[in-house]
């Protein structure tokens, strides 16, 4: 295979969701299974609409919990609508930021609402590992009308950065209707971003490094907001 996937172009306009269908699988061959009938011989094929003939008849190589084996795409969303959490998460986009499909991946992982890119339409979705199929998108053009969209919709704003007067987000105690806003890589949370949020939280570091990697960052920041109103009894054991 290639080493690079090309971006997938996208079209739509403020608010709209972002449909795009994302990068064909890459590094497939160690994990997933096999046809049905080679994987459970002497079983009949399921019948549940959930399952995809494809994927029963071909195997199915997909980064996917095993839970999701050789179901269709769009059952695997409609299953996880059911249980998102009421978690957002944004991320500034004004110089095409490599760290965004990092950040896509991990709210993917704890069933974040919907990943919302400000700025730049386009970034690069080799670090999602494909999870973008199954991770709702929604495009802003810039903070002012993200920030618009979170108020209509009773989301309080958290941005993530550390900046002088920041609480720390080790003590902080987050909304539950929230939406956590991060920055780019080097100049962090832009100062609209800061303005419209109800507070700034830092993260604690300890050593000489002036910034952690924004998708590290993100990654910290949603598990911070899972420990306090995640319901562990729920996730994949």
């Amino acid at each position: 295979m290639p080493d690079q996937q090309p971006e997938v172009p996208e079209t739509g306009t403020q608010g709209e969701e972002v449909a795009g269908p994302g990068p064909t699988e890459w590094g497939e061959g160690r994990h997933g299974v096999g046809p049905w009938v080679v994987e459970h011989p002497g079983q009949p094929l399921p019948t549940e609409p959930n399952f995809d003939p494809e994927l029963l008849a071909e195997g199915d190589r997909r980064n996917v919990v095993d839970a999701y084996r050789y179901w269709a795409r769009e059952a695997i969303v409609a299953d996880i609508d059911t249980r998102r959490h009421p978690l957002h998460i944004a991320i500034e986009n004004f110089e095409n930021d490599a760290n965004i499909g990092t950040v896509v991946r991990t709210a993917n992982a704890f069933a974040v609402d919907t990943v919302h890119i400000v700025g730049r339409r386009r970034w690069n979705r080799r670090g999602a590992m494909v999870t973008d199929r199954y991770q709702h998108l929604m495009h802003h053009p810039d903070v002012e009308s993200l920030l618009t969209w979170a108020i209509r919709n009773d989301l309080t704003v958290v941005a993530i950065d550390n900046t002088p007067g920041s609480v720390p987000l080790e003590t902080a105690e987050l909304p539950r209707e929230c939406l956590l806003l991060f920055g780019q890589e080097g100049p962090g949370v832009s100062a609209a971003a800061q303005a419209g949020a109800l507070m700034t939280c830092s993260i604690a570091q300890f050593g000489s490094t002036r910034s952690i990697n924004a998708g590290v960052a993100a990654g910290i920041a949603m598990h911070s907001w899972i420990r306090q109103h995640g319901d562990l009894d729920v996730a994949w054991k």
